[in-house]
C-alpha cells in the first residue's frame, strides 16, 4: 500500500491502534499529516525552519550569575543530592520534578512518537517547564548530558532545540555536558570542585538507594526507611558544603551503622532485581513506579548503582584500544578516569561489606569479567556488554527474577537484554527474567500482568529453596 501511495504521490501516514493509553501519538500524526498537506504547495528550497535561521544561543561567561539552570530528573534520589552539588558550586541550577502525565502529552507534541520514550519524557518535561511561567524565558537556560555513542543520549540536545524552535524559544540556551568536548559554553564549566563534589553525590545517592530498598520491605514501623532516607539525604548535602574526603568518609560510615541498625522484621522475600535502560531502570514515571509494585507486591527490590554506568562508559576506550584502533591518550585517560570515581567508592564498599545487612558493589573489571563467554565487550551502545553484566551480578548475589526493562524498540538493549536472556537462563535456570517494554502507548495492565507472573515464579522459587534448605 505505502509503495502505491508513493507512486501516485500521494501523502500519507501512517497510526498504529492499539490498547494505547495516550493517543498523543495518534494526535502527533495526525498534525503532521496536515501540516504536510497544507505546505505541498510550497517549494522545499524556500522552506525554513527557526533553528536553521538562528545561530545556536550560547551560556555565556555572565549568565552563570543571573540565569537559571532547568535539568531534567531522572533518579530522584541521586538528584536531590546532586542539584545542591552545582549550587553549591555557583550554579542556580533547578532539578525539574517528577513527570506527569501531561508532560508526556507535550513531549509527543514536539517529538516523533517512534523516538524513544525517554526522549520523549526528557523533551517533554522540560518544554512543559518553560511553558509553565515559573521561569523568565530571557534568564534561564537547559542543561543535558551528551555521552558522545551513537544512542539517543548524544541525540537528546538536537530533540530539545528542535523542540524549542518549534515552541518558539530558540533563544533559551541548551548547555551540553560532555567528556568528549563536543559543544562549548564559556559560562559553563566542569571544574575539579564541582567533579568531586558531583562523584561525592552519586555515590552518596547509590548508597542510599541501596539501603532503602534493601530495608524499607521489611522495616518495622512504616515509613520509618523513608524518613531515615530523607534525614541522610540532607547530612549529605550538608557533607557536600565542605567537601572534605574525612568528611566524606565519616557521613557514609554514619549512615551505613544508622540503616544497619534500623529495626527491621526477620523475614524472607524474594529479591527481585531491576535492570534495563537508564532513565526508564532509575525514573519512576518512565517506569510506572516499579520499585513500588515489587514492594507492594511482598519482595524486596535490587537495582543496580548509578555510577556504575558511568564506569561502563569510560571502560569502552580500554576496549578500544585493546582490540580496535583505540589511541593510547584515550585508554589512559579512560584508566584515569576508572581510578578516579573508584577512589570515591573505596570507604562505601569498605562499610557495606563490614555490615550486617548490605553488599558492596563489584568493580566494573568483575563485571566485565562476568559476561565472557557470554557477549563481547564490543557492544559498547546504549547500555550495552553493561545491562548483561548487571543482570550476571545480581543473580551471583542471590536475586530470584529480575525485570529487564526498556523502551520499546530501543535497539541496544534488545541486544544485550531480551538477546542474552536465553543464555543467562540456560546458565542460569533457576532465575526468572522477564523482559518489560516502556512507552507513552504502551499498556500499564500489560506490564503490571508481566511483572506479577514473574513474582509469582519468583515466590514460587523462594519456597522451594526454603524447603530445601530449611534454617
Amino acid at each position: 500500500m505505502q509503495e502505491i501511495l508513493s507512486r501516485q504521490k500521494k501523502t500519507y501516514t501512517l497510526l498504529k491502534i492499539d490498547e494505547q493509553s495516550n493517543l498523543g501519538a495518534a494526535r502527533i500524526r495526525l498534525r503532521s499529516l496536515k501540516a504536510a498537506l497544507d505546505a505541498r504547495g510550497e517549494h522545499p528550497a524556500e522552506r525554513t525552519t527557526e533553528s536553521q535561521d538562528r545561530p545556536r544561543p550560547v551560556f555565556q561567561a555572565g549568565m552563570k550569575q543571573t540565569h537559571t539552570i532547568i535539568a531534567p530528573q531522572m533518579s530522584p534520589i541521586h538528584f536531590r543530592i546532586l542539584e545542591q552539588a552545582f549550587r553549591l558550586s555557583g550554579y542556580n541550577l533547578e532539578i525539574l520534578p517528577r513527570v506527569d502525565r501531561k508532560a508526556v502529552d507535550v513531549g509527543l507534541t514536539y517529538v516523533n512518537n517512534d523516538a524513544c520514550y525517554p526522549s520523549i519524557l526528557v523533551v517533554g518535561q522540560m518544554i512543559s517547564a518553560l511553558r509553565s511561567g515559573r521561569y523568565d524565558l530571557s534568564r534561564t537556560a537547559l542543561l543535558i548530558s551528551q555521552t558522545g555513542g551513537g544512542c539517543r543520549a548524544t541525540n537528546y540536545i538536537a530533540f530539545v532545540r528542535k523542540a524549542l524552535a518549534d515552541a518558539g524559544m530558540s533563544h533559551v540556551p541548551v548547555i551540553s555536558v560532555n567528556a568528549l568536548g563536543l559543544e562549548k559554553n564559556p559560562g559553563f564549566r566542569l571544574s575539579t570542585s564541582l567533579l568531586a563534589r558531583a562523584l561525592m553525590a552519586l555515590v552518596f545517592g547509590d548508597l542510599l538507594m541501596r539501603m532503602l530498598y534493601r530495608v524499607r520491605p521489611y522495616e518495622v514501623e512504616p515509613g520509618a526507611a523513608d524518613r531515615l532516607s530523607d534525614a541522610w539525604s540532607a547530612r549529605c548535602v550538608q557533607t557536600l558544603a565542605r567537601p572534605r574526603l574525612r568528611t566524606f568518609h565519616r557521613t557514609i560510615r554514619d549512615m551505613v551503622k544508622a540503616f544497619d541498625t534500623l529495626p527491621i522484621h526477620d523475614r524472607v522475600k524474594p529479591r527481585v532485581g531491576v535492570v534495563g535502560e537508564i532513565l526508564v531502570k532509575f525514573h519512576p514515571t518512565a517506569n510506572n513506579e516499579i520499585i513500588r509494585v515489587i514492594e507492594s507486591e511482598g519482595a524486596e527490590a535490587v537495582v543496580p548503582d548509578l555510577v556504575g554506568f558511568l564506569l561502563y562508559a569510560s571502560s569502552g576506550n580500554l576496549f578500544r584500544r585493546e582490540k580496535l584502533a583505540g589511541s593510547l591518550r584515550g585508554a589512559l585517560l579512560a584508566r584515569v578516569a576508572i581510578a578516579a570515581v573508584e577512589l570515591f567508592r573505596v570507604r562505601m564498599k569498605r562499610e557495606l561489606a563490614a555490615s550486617k545487612r548490605f553488599h558492596p558493589p563489584q568493580s566494573i573489571q568483575r563485571l566485565a569479567q562476568g559476561v565472557d563467554g557470554i557477549v563481547s565487550l564490543g557492544n559498547m551502545t546504549g547500555e550495552g556488554w553493561f545491562l548483561t553484566a548487571e543482570m550476571v551480578e545480581l543473580i551471583r548475589d542471590g536475586v530470584q527474577a529480575i525485570a529487564c526493562i526498556q523502551p520499546f524498540a530501543c535497539l541496544p538493549n534488545h541486544v544485550t537484554g531480551k538477546g542474552m536472556i536465553r543464555e543467562l537462563r540456560r546458565r542460569y535456570p533457576q532465575v526468572t527474567i522477564a523482559p518489560i517494554d516502556y512507552d507513552p502507548g504502551a499498556s500499564e495492565a500489560n506490564q503490571l500482568n508481566r511483572l506479577k507472573l514473574m513474582l509469582a515464579s519468583a515466590r514460587g522459587e523462594a519456597n522451594l529453596s526454603t524447603a530445601a534448605h530449611p534454617s
